[in-house]
């Protein structure tokens, strides 16, 4: 029996290795698949192409989130629930505001 068809979000893992150090880059992008396995394998092509267009490293790196629905305004695209024992700065701190991040500016 074939699976209907749904919006899935993956997030894969690159290095940029340009310049000084090492820079990480987390990229989401969405995809109609019939499983999470599906939206990955789409995903980890497209990420193939991204990362030799742009000269970056892939991790190999995938994790899928299956939307409630299409996509739409204000539509969760992904999610992770990550168990810590940090208090909520100190966990932003570690994870999400380090002061190394580049942020894209619109």
């Amino acid at each position: 029996m074939e699976q209907a068809v749904q919006w899935y979000g993956v997030r894969c893992v690159f290095e940029w290795t340009a310049g000084d150090g090492r820079t990480y880059e987390e990229r989401i992008t969405l995809w109609q698949a019939s499983s999470a396995d599906e939206a990955i394998a789409l995903a980890e092509a497209e990420a193939g192409t991204y990362a030799a267009d742009n000269r970056l490293g892939h991790l190999g790196f995938a994790q899928s989130f299956r939307l409630d629905g299409p996509p739409g305004q204000g539509a969760e695209v992904f999610s992770l629930l990550r168990d810590s024992p940090l208090e909520p700065d100190a966990y932003l701190d570690a994870f999400f505001d380090t002061g190394s991040e580049r942020r894209q500016r619109h």
